[in-house]
């Protein structure tokens, strides 16, 4: 069951992100076979690194032909009728925060199947969840976005906590994977819609600069 489970959630995150992936490129204009390198990128990062983590080798995206598939059928769509996807950017959005939702709890659930332990597995989670976004904007020569002012590797890490927790209390893991997803998609969903960031650092222009005329080791 959670075999199932997991992989019906990455292949699920795997198409979203390789939209993501894929419009990225197209911006940057890049061709047809950097579009979907971009968007295999985008799909499979975060996936690839968690199974090699926990072990579980060859990693799925790897040894399963659909998740190349599912990203090659993905990044086509979008390339092909760039015009159309173009008019849906904003609605992109939601889908990143579904398949940000996907990869985090299907992340938490394949790495406690593993026998890792719990707190290592919600990481893990939201490690999947915002690995591929992180090479989709290295490639890109992009600040990723999980490093911005926005939530949202905060959101895969609430999502995958949620799965962990109910790991512990015995809850089902499709009623575990549901609750975390629809968490990590409303904190996601509110980030976008209301704004909601984390502090950022002060820049240079907010600093005040030092009163020559008044020294700081001046005493009175």
């Amino acid at each position: 069951m959670v075999h199932y489970l997991v992989l019906l959630l990455d292949l699920g995150g795997t198409f979203v992100f390789a939209i993501s992936g894929a419009m990225v490129g197209i911006r940057r204009r890049l061709d047809v076979f950097g579009v979907l390198v971009l968007s295999f990128a985008a799909g499979n990062a975060g996936g690839i690194t968690r199974d090699l983590l926990i072990g579980a080798v060859p990693p799925a995206a790897i040894a399963d032909w659909r998740y190349v598939v599912v990203s090659v059928v993905a990044g086509l769509i979008t390339f092909l009728w760039y015009p159309i996807t173009n008019r849906f950017g904003r609605e992109v959005l939601w889908f990143d925060a579904i398949g940000l939702s996907f990869f985090a709890v299907a992340g938490a659930e394949k790495a406690l199947a593993h026998g890792i332990h719990p707190m290592m597995a919600a990481l893990l989670g939201m490690l999947t969840g915002i690995g591929g976004g992180i090479l989709r904007d290295v490639l890109v020569s992009g600040i990723p976005t999980v490093l911005r002012a926005d939530i949202y590797a905060l959101a895969a890490l609430a999502g995958a906590s949620v799965v962990v927790s109910a790991h512990y209390l015995g809850i089902p893991p499709t009623v575990a994977a549901v609750v975390g997803g629809v968490l990590c998609f409303v904190l996601r969903f509110m980030a976008i819609r209301r704004g909601w960031h984390l502090p950022t650092a002060w820049s240079a222009q907010d600093v005040p600069s030092p009163d020559p005329a008044r020294p700081e080791n001046e005493n009175g």
